[in-house]
Parts: structure tokens; sequence; C-alpha cells
């Protein structure tokens, strides 16, 4: 794919993502090398940028890196940029609306830094920053206060003349210290810094690269899927990319290569490309004009090169992030000769589908899920603070939900949690109702109905509920936060369903939430709350008897909202996820393992987090976080990293204020999917996950000659078991055929001449001369007939005698089927200027009977065939742009055709296809509408006949429609 460039004459030298205005779109800033300054390029959400906004570095700073962090802790992204020709780092605060101020310098002294990298490395929660030197053959870092200022370097050397052009970090020996690695142009080396616990770096250990390999860029990653992270390295002398797999010490096996061809590597990349749950690696190149991925087998190998174009000769550069928001991963990259940007917009393999919506009671305030019925499918429950119920929807196997039955709670249930409280193996309920002072336990009778409420006391404005086992008895108990007196009450259970009165710990100021879990590694459970006035998480250590120590206060954002707990870097140790309402933000903290927490690491999200929750969404064995986001209507997803860290958020839209969130697999299919409750409208709203067919970046493979390609259609036609692409190339008159390898590619095109001015539009695949091959049928514009090439099982045609039509006219579209049951393909073709259709049948070796002409509708753009009413006889169907109906055309399997029934499409038809979307064995119809921007659906009642259709938006102008299992 040829991205979409940005061009200027500025000499780019590198770029880094991040969401610099707030408005959870990335943007890109970009070092200047020859104009010294960053250009800052605002991301407008749908793969495009704006004019960018520069900010000079100064005179003759030629800055040629740049990293972006929040080094102040003000919840903005902030840039820092490597200025080679003044030996100096800037760091530029990021400020509201779209302006970076306050720029300070560090002096790199007689260094020049031609590399910057921004990070964690001596867990004070300051971000840090690291510079690779140019001349003075070392490594600098600044250590980070938190406020934007930082300490003076401390500079480690490299070696003599190792010209280190890049330097980044990761925990190579898993002792939870940040090490550095390094890639050593001028020693063809890569250098291992491991990190000491106070802060200080040993000295450096080199893996050869080999003789004249030159490595110019590298990165770190879990390249074999066993927790201990790995080295990817360009050899740029050497052509190849080099793996160094982690032994888990400090210490890296034997240098693995592949080799990239022509292509000399500058940069490398680390990432999950086709969401197969296993680490790709991408490269830029100098001297073949494209990127490189190869495609990761999770045992640190990888498979065949993907190359994809970028126009441009020499691509220094590449960062990977989603630039339109489609929760596809996307990359941009720098083309040095051409002095651009690329950005190419890909696709990953996770998503979730469109909401579902289910009516509620009133206000619902929070969700959960259990099995009520015993069915092994997970139901729902909301808590409806309006109207003082409890809703329960019953789940089907397949994602859906009964409608709900209400069950009375006291006054404004505010949160509800489902488990066994009284040892019968059938889901209790327990509700938290905040203008009562009370909860509300309601016992399940194991058929997803339950018993009438018993009330037990709480303190004042009961908000949040949680339950464990807090003293050992092997009985579940209740605790709930207090927000009016700023108290937790915890209810010791007796294993009847009954509970003792209320014990009460104090909290911090007007506690929201809480959680439980074991936080200092004592098997005693311990309670975590979220304190909305005073801006900390509280955390009350349990004694194993019931009772609670005094609580520990941390810092958190303003009004922390709602809180969980787990164990998110893999340490055994729990640590709390909670999001901070008014700030837009959710904070970590990292646990210890004795009931202590490490400084909040702030992430953005979308307008007031209200409810978070975690689990491993991406099946990647590493916890991710996902909220709900009440002011914006949308969810955030952050993926984990499983080393305490957190990709940017992906956001899905759902409803207006939505409130609380739950996971669970509603389908069965084994993919985590997630409910939220919306307070605004009274609903809840469930999104099934999925994986999307991972196509990645578009690969083109047809030449720049003027083809003007078609129609494409894909066939194993040299009978090896692997598909191949057959395209109709208007302007060069010929059909090409790309014969597919196994490894996803094709060869060079092969093409097969139409004749002068023939103009191939559609083409059609099918054996019309029944010798057990594939032939191709063309539908020739200009020369306004069909010809068709017959197959041999070597993947070569043979020309046939064209067939003329009735018309003069040309021919728009063809398809082929056995419309007689004689194992041969007949035609069925659609002309421009014609309201008819004609029917070609075959016969003896690939001759056809006279033209059958049946009326179809006004102005036929598109036709298709099946079997609409199980009669085992093909069928016909046609959709007519002129009238916006679809024509439905019977056979009798005969070769003939019953007349024409019509229905309604959406605005000028424009494609069909057909295949049985609700699995009921009949076949339906899609439509795509082009000057309304819908698809059409219509249901097949399996007689012939369709229900009314059914509309869904598209984007603009949908041309046409495929179906199948993506």
């Amino acid at each position: 794919m040829i991205p979409d460039l940005i061009h200027y004459k500025y000499d780019p030298r590198a770029l880094a993502i991040g969401d610099f205005n707030d408005d959870n779109w990335p943007d890109i800033v970009v070092a200047n090398y020859a104009a010294d300054n960053i250009a800052i390029y605002f991301g407008y959400g749908n793969g495009s940028m704006e004019s960018p906004i520069t900010y000079s570095t100064g005179s003759g700073s030629a800055p040629c890196m740049v990293a972006v962090g929040d080094f102040d802790k003000d919840g903005r992204l902030d840039v820092a940029v490597s200025n080679f020709g003044t030996n100096s780092v800037n760091v530029l605060m990021g400020f509201q609306y779209e302006v970076f101020a306050n720029q300070t310098t560090l002096s790199t002294a007689s260094s020049r830094p031609i590399w910057i990298h921004a990070t964690y490395l001596n867990k004070d929660t300051a971000i840090d920053i690291v510079t690779a030197n140019y001349g003075t053959q070392s490594v600098s870092i600044f250590y980070g206060h938190g406020d934007g200022s930082f300490a003076k370097s401390s500079t480690y050397p490299t070696g003599f003349d190792s010209f280190p052009l890049v330097v980044v970090s990761g925990d190579l020996n898993n002792d939870n210290q940040m090490d550095l690695a390094i890639a050593n142009y001028g020693t063809n080396t890569v250098g291992i810094l491991l990190g000491n616990s106070n802060g200080t770096f040993s000295k450096q250990s080199t893996l050869s690269t080999g003789p004249n390999s030159h490595p110019y860029s590298l990165a770190v990653g879990y390249l074999n899927d066993d927790t201990v992270l790995d080295i990817a390295v360009t050899n740029h002398g050497d052509q190849n990319v080099g793996v160094l797999l982690g032994n888990g010490d400090g210490t890296f096996r034997k240098q693995m290569t592949y080799s990239l061809g022509a292509a000399s590597p500058y940069s490398v990349g680390i990432s999950d490309l086709n969401k197969d749950n296993r680490m790709d690696l991408i490269t830029t190149n100098n001297g073949t004009n494209n990127i490189i991925v190869l495609l990761g087998y999770g045992n640190g190998s990888f498979g065949n090169l993907i190359p994809y174009a970028t126009g441009s000769y020499s691509t220094i550069f590449v960062a990977i992030g989603n630039f339109n928001r489609d929760s596809r991963l996307d990359v941009a990259v720098i083309n040095n000769d051409t002095e651009s940007i690329g950005i190419l917009l890909g696709i990953d393999g996770f998503s979730f589908e469109n909401q579902t919506k289910y009516s509620t009671g009133s206000y619902p305030q929070y969700v959960a899920i259990g099995d009520f019925n015993n069915d092994t499918r997970l139901d729902i429950i909301t808590a409806n603070s309006k109207d003082n119920t409890v809703s329960v929807l019953l789940g089907h196997c397949n994602g859906f939900f009964t409608n709900q039955t209400t069950y009375s709670t006291d006054s404004s249930p505010r949160s509800v949690v489902v488990d066994d409280f009284d040892g019968d193996r059938r889901l209790d309920i327990v509700a938290a109702n905040s203008d009562d002072n009370t909860v509300s336990v309601l016992l399940g009778y194991g058929n997803g109905s339950f018993a009438k409420k018993i009330a037990y006391s709480t303190g004042s404005y009961p908000q949040y509920v949680a339950v464990g086992d807090f003293n050992n008895d092997m009985r579940l108990d209740i605790v709930v936060c207090n927000s009016g007196e700023n108290t937790v009450s915890v209810l010791l259970g007796y294993g009847n369903g009954s509970f003792a009165n209320q014990m009460m710990y104090s909290t911090g100021s007007y506690p929201q939430s809480l959680a439980v879990g074991d936080v200092n590694s004592d098997t005693q459970l311990d309670i975590v709350v979220a304190n909305s006035d005073d801006k900390t998480v509280g955390v009350l250590l349990g004694y194993g008897n019931g009772s609670f120590a005094k609580q520990i206060p941390y810092s958190a954002g303003s009004i922390p909202y709602s809180i969980i707990v787990g164990n998110l870097n893999n340490d055994t140790n729990l640590d709390i996820v909670v999001t901070n309402y008014n700030d837009h933000t959710v904070s970590v903290l990292l646990g210890y393992g004795n009931g202590s927490f490490a400084e909040q690491m702030v992430y953005l999200t979308g307008a007031y987090p209200s409810s978070v929750i975690v689990d491993d969404f991406n099946k990647d064995t590493h916890l991710d976080i996902a909220l709900t986001n009440a002011g914006d209507g949308t969810i955030s997803l952050l993926l984990g990293y499983g080393n305490g860290f957190f990709s940017a958020q992906r956001a899905y839209s759902i409803s207006f204020f939505p409130y609380s969130l739950a996971a669970g697999d509603f389908n069965n299919d084994s993919r985590l999917d997630i409910v939220a409750a919306n307070y605004a409208d009274s609903s809840i709203s469930v999104l099934l996950a999925y994986d999307i067919g991972a196509l990645g970046n578009e690969i083109s493979f047809a030449a720049a000659d003027g083809s003007l390609l078609r129609g494409v259609v894909v066939s194993d036609v040299n009978n090896d078991t692997l598909l191949d692409v057959i395209v109709a190339n208007y302007g060069t008159n010929t059909i090409g055929v790309f014969f597919g390898h196994d490894n996803s590619t094709f060869e060079n095109q092969r093409k097969f001449s139409m004749g002068f001015n023939a103009h191939p539009d559609t083409i059609a695949i099918g054996d019309f001369n029944k010798d057990g091959e594939v032939d191709i049928a063309v539908a020739n514009h200009g020369t306004k007939n069909i010809a068709l090439l017959l197959g041999n099982r070597n993947g070569m045609f043979q020309t046939q005698d064209s067939l003329d039509n009735n018309y003069e006219l040309p021919p728009l579209f063809i398809r082929a089927g056995d419309f007689d049951n004689d194992s041969r393909s007949d035609i069925v073709v659609a002309y421009d200027g014609t309201d008819n259709i004609d029917v070609l049948v075959a016969y003896e070796s690939g001759s056809f009977t006279k033209h059958m002409i049946y009326s179809a509708g006004i102005s036929p753009q598109c036709v298709s065939v099946g079997d609409f009413n199980n009669d085992m006889r093909l069928d016909i169907v046609v959709c007519n742009s002129g009238e916006n109906t679809a024509s439905v055309l019977l056979g009798y399997g005969n070769g003939s055709f019953a007349n024409q029934m019509r229905y309604s499409t959406g605005s000028y038809p424009q494609s069909l296809a057909v295949g049985d979307f609700n699995n009921d064995m009949r076949l339906d119809i899609v439509v795509a509408n082009r000057d309304d921007n819908t698809v059409s659906v219509l249901f097949g009642y399996g007689n012939g006949s369709f229900a009314n259709q059914m509309m869904y938006s598209t984007g603009s102008y949908p041309q046409s429609v495929a179906v199948g299992d993506f």
C-alpha cells in the first residue's frame, strides 16, 4: 500500500505518537533536522492530520529524535527533543489548548545526542530521559523529578568507536530493575547495561551482531512467549534483522538472522500486527521503496517477508499507533528522500461488535453477571436506583438475553454483587441501598428467580458493596462503603444467608467504591477504598478475624471513583487500578506485596470515567483495563503489556452516561464480552467480542501500467490447493492471474489478452466444458461481448470464440451457475442500457445455446445466484438501481426461470451478495445501497420469498459487498 503522505522539505528524522490535545485521537510530533524545529500534527481520528504547528528548538539545533511522556505529572503529554547540533535536550511542556510552553534545555556537554528515549528507570514514578551520544561514544541519563525538571546527567561509555545510534529500556534480567540495550553501529554489537537497585547501571556487556553488520536500531519485546524480554536488531550492513532471545538473566542466545533481500534496514518495531497473540517485526528500509513485516510464530522465529510499498527509496523511521480510532494498529513512517511522513492504516484482530441494548429498570447504576438459573449461560443483573429494583436478564447461548424480570430492594440501590451466601450452590444477590442505609439480600432459587429481600443496616449512604471471607470461617461476608459518614461496614455471614450486625471502620473522605484482595501476601483479605473527596486510595489490612487495621492512604487523581485490584505486572503481588472522575484519567498503583504501593502512574481515558474492571480481553495472558466514560458515552480499553504498563486507550461508543460495566463470555466463543449499564436511558448495552479477519495493510501486486482494475475474483485455478487472484484489467485489455504461494504472497501477474479495445469489466468463474478445470468468463465492455478462457490443469488458459449479445450493448455484470443441473456452468448477464438479463446455457465443449431473456427491473446493476427455495435448483437475484429493488427469479432446473418477484432496497442498489446470515439454513440477501450509505439485509423464508429489508449504516457510497466468515 502506498500510504497517505504529508510532504515538506525540512529533513524529518524521527517521529513519536501521543494525544497532545486530549481529544482521544493520536497526534504526531516530528523532529525536523534542517528546520531546527519540531512539528505537531493533530489527528482528526480518521487517519488524516491537521496542518502542523511548529516549535523552534533553537538555531543550529538540528533536532534528530523526539520522545513523549508526562514529565511533570499534570496529565498532559510533554515532548523531549535531542538536538544533535547544539549538544542538548529540549523539553517542551504540554499546556492547554494545543500549546507547548516552558521549554527547558538540558546540556549533554560535549556529546551530540542522536537518539532520545523516555522511560521509568528508578521506580520513582517520574519519567526519566536517556540519550545515545554520537562522538563521545556514550549514553546519558537524566533522572526526572516529576515536576518537569531533571537531575544532571549521568554518562555511561559504550566503547571506543562504538557510535551508539539507539538506546531502549526493558527489564532484561527479570530483577524488576530497568536495563538498557544499545545499538552500537561502529563496533557491530548490541550493548547491555543492567540496572542496579540504586538507579545506577553496571558496565556494558556486548553481544556480537556479526562483522560489518552495523546495527542501526533495536527494540525489545516478548518474541517467544516465555515472559523473558528479547531483542530485535536491524543490521544495516548485512541487510537482515537479527533476533536475540533472552535467557532471563541479562544474557542472550546467539543471534538468529532473517534476510531482508536487497533492503538495508534502518528502524525496527515490535507489535502484534495480525492479532494472533504473537509478536511480529516491522522494519523500515533503504533501497527498496518499502517497509517489511515479518510475522511471528510465537516461538522466537519468524515467517516470510511481507513488503508494503511506501513510495520512498529511504524510509528511516517507524512508529506504531491507532490513528483512526478503529481499534486497528496503524503504522507511521518517515520517508527521508521524499521528505514526507507516511501513514499506513491497518487492521488488528480484536474488537467488539456493535452494541445490543436491553431495557432495565429506571436509572441503572451498576451491572453484574452470573449464572442464575444453572444453565451454564451467563445472566445479567442491574441495580436500578430510581425505581428501587434489580433487573435480571437471563442469557441465551448466542449472546442474547430475555426481557428483564425485576425484584424489589430498599430505596435507591447503587451497586449489586452476586455470590452463594447460604451454601446451596445457587447464586444470591446483595444490593447497597443508599437512601435507606441498608443492604438487601435476595436468596436465589437456582431457576433464575429470587426470594423477597432481607434488609440489614449499614452506615450512612452506602454506595458500593463487595463480598469475601474476612474471618476465615468458610462463610461469605459483606463489606459496604458508606459515603455519608466516611466508613466501611463489615457484616459477617453465618453461612445460611443471614448476617451479623455491622462493624464499622474509618476511611478517607466520601468513600465511593471499594475492592477486596490480599494486598500484603498474608493470606488474609484486605480492603481498598476510593476516597473521592480527598483524592486518595485507602488500604485497610485485614487481620483474618473479621477486623481491620487503620486505613493507610495513597494519592490518586481528582475524585477517585471506581477501584479494582489485580496482578498487573505478573509479580504475584496485587496492584490497584482506580478511575479519576474529574481528571479523565485512570491511575495504576503497583503493589510491593507488603500492603504498600508505588506512586500512581496515570493514563488518559474518556470523559468522566465511572467504573473499571480488569481482565484479559485479547487473550495474551496479560490483564487489561476496561472502563466506562460517563461523559462521552464510551468504553475505554487499555491493553496491558504484562509489566504494569498499558497501551493508550481504544474507545468504543455505546450510550449516553454509561455508569458501570462487567465482563463475561455471553455467547460461549471463548472471548470476553462486555455489558454496560446506561444510567441516562435505563438500558444495558451488550458488546460481543470478535476476532477481525486481520487483512493488514493493502499489498499492491498490480503494475502501475494503466491497468484500471475493475473486476476481481478468487479461486484455485492451477489445482495446487492455494487460492489465486484473477483481475480484469480494463485499461490494458487483459485478464491478469496472480498465482498464490503458501505464505500469503503471490507471483507477478500473468496476463491474457482480450483483444483490442475489449476493456474487460467483470469476471465469472465456472467449469463451462465439464472437464473439471476452472474456466473464466469475461464481460468485455468495449467489444460488447462475453469471452471464455478455458482452463487446463497448470493454470494456463485457451481463449474461445466470444459470445455476442442481442442488444449491441456493453455487458455490465456476469455470474456463473449450473442452471440446468448438467454439471456445466451456465452464465447470467446484466447489460448497461437495458432492463433485462440474459441467461446462456452451456452445452458440449464450452458452447452455449441462444440467449434466454428475462425482465429484471429498471437498470440492473449486479446479479448473483443461489438456491432460495431449497429445491436443489439455482435461482437468480438482481439489484435494480433505477427503481431501488431486488428482483428474484426462481429457477426450474432446466435453464429457464419464473417471472421476477421484487423487493424494496435502499437508494441506488449497486451490489449484492447471498449467504445464510442467521443460521437458519435458508439463503438471505445483502444489498449495498450507494446513495443512502446503507446495506439492506433481506432474510429468506426458504420458499423463495424474503422478508422486508433491514438497513444498516455503512461508510460513504458503498459500491460493492462481499460475505464470508471474517
